[in-house]
């Protein structure tokens, strides 16, 4: 999936690229811009693939909707505000596409199979673009390898024609960089929420929230909500050191330590430091002033701007922490200088883990706190 590449960071990058510098990370990274996708084409595909904005327009259920069966069924019809308007779903979907960021690990972890999710292309994954956690979850469940979810590129743009192939009755884009273009696209195949503010800025708890009345199960997104907060707290519990420190996320690349960035207040990832008890520095809520974006370049002349930062999560490689060390410039940031920086290796699945959904959450978080309190301990 791609998230809004930065495109200053990045420029030229393609989502397909496993390098750290490229959109597939800096979708983790630094997030991949999708392109517009409203080819006349595309619009004619999804126009006489038989969906209609009406939730009980979809085609015919199979055994990857089944899970849905035995659900609670919410009341129906609901509405859904997002930022390109409302969408009402008429009835409970039993099919449901999602595009973007971990609106499938969501649907999954409330008992629903999507029909079609993006494929994973950054950091470790299986069967061909699952993410462990996503494909272990679906095996605990049962599902066959004729109904797990097929695969959507979104590398370089939606790949709409694959969606509207698995005739969905809903779509979901939460976490996601969708255009109002695409929405529009989409929309001719089935009803579509998109991100409900800022691009690539939907948290966790609100995702969850959103698809759980989405597909009419709010009592158990509640509960889901409060068992994954508990996971949070309970393993940030187990490492007192983390208790009144700071932390951001920043990214690094040691080819070019002349500058750096920083992901602002409004992206996942520094929040689920929150979560974690981690407090946001003033020099991150300052830089966060006044901008939507998810994340702010910095010159490496301004890195002592950061010294109110006690620990740094960044994306890289095992030697990037020595050479940021040896930097005349960044090693001034005093959490560069003493060594608590954790670096999350891009070929890992830790590197899919920044950004929490509900099965990454209890998959990563005892690893991720781990790092975390080691790196509180030089502090």
């Amino acid at each position: 999936m791609t998230r809004n590449t930065m495109q200053s960071l990045v420029s030229a990058t393609s989502h397909t690229s496993h390098a750290p510098l490229m959109a597939g990370a800096r979708r983790r990274v630094l997030r991949f811009a999708a392109a517009a996708v409203a080819a006349c084409s595309l619009v004619a595909l999804a126009s006489c693939s038989g969906a209609s904005n009406d939730a009980s327009g979809a085609g015919d259920s199979n055994a990857s909707a089944s899970a849905n069966d035995s659900a609670n069924s919410g009341a129906f019809p609901v509405s859904i505000k997002h930022a390109y308007g409302t969408t009402t779903i008429a009835t409970q979907p039993k099919r449901v596409a999602t595009v973007g960021w971990g609106s499938f690990d969501n649907l999954i972890a409330l008992g629903v199979v999507p029909v079609s999710i993006q494929k994973n292309t950054y950091g470790k994954t299986v069967d061909g673009g699952f993410l462990p956690w996503t494909k272990d979850a679906l095996d605990k469940m049962g599902v066959s390898q004729s109904d797990m979810p097929q695969l959507h590129d979104e590398s370089d743009d939606i790949d709409v024609e694959a969606i509207a192939e698995s005739k969905p009755d809903l779509i979901i884009g939460l976490q996601s960089g969708m255009t109002k273009e695409q929405y529009e696209t989409l929309s001719k195949i089935a009803p579509t929420i998109a991100y409900q503010k800022v691009a690539w800025g939907d948290p966790w708890r609100s995702m969850i929230t959103t698809t759980a009345k989405a597909i009419g199960k709010e009592a158990q997104g509640k509960k889901l909500i409060a068992d994954l907060a508990h996971q949070l707290t309970s393993a940030a519990a187990q490492y007192p050191d983390l208790k009144g420190k700071t932390g951001a996320v920043m990214y690094f690349d040691a080819s070019k330590l002349s500058n750096f960035s920083i992901y602002t207040t409004t992206d996942v990832r520094p929040q689920l430091l929150n979560d974690l008890g981690l407090a946001t520095p003033d020099s991150i809520k300052k830089a966060s002033a006044g901008t939507d974006s998810f994340y702010k370049d910095v010159s490496a002349e301004h890195a002592d701007d950061y010294k109110d930062v006690d620990i740094i999560v960044t994306y890289g490689t095992p030697g990037l922490l020595a050479a940021m060390q040896k930097d005349p410039l960044l090693s001034k940031i005093p959490a560069v200088k003493r060594g608590s920086v954790v670096v999350i290796d891009s070929t890992t699945e830790m590197a899919n883990a920044l950004d929490p959904s509900a099965l990454s959450i209890p998959a990563t978080t005892k690893e991720y706190v781990r790092l975390l309190g080691e790196a509180a301990a030089k502090v």
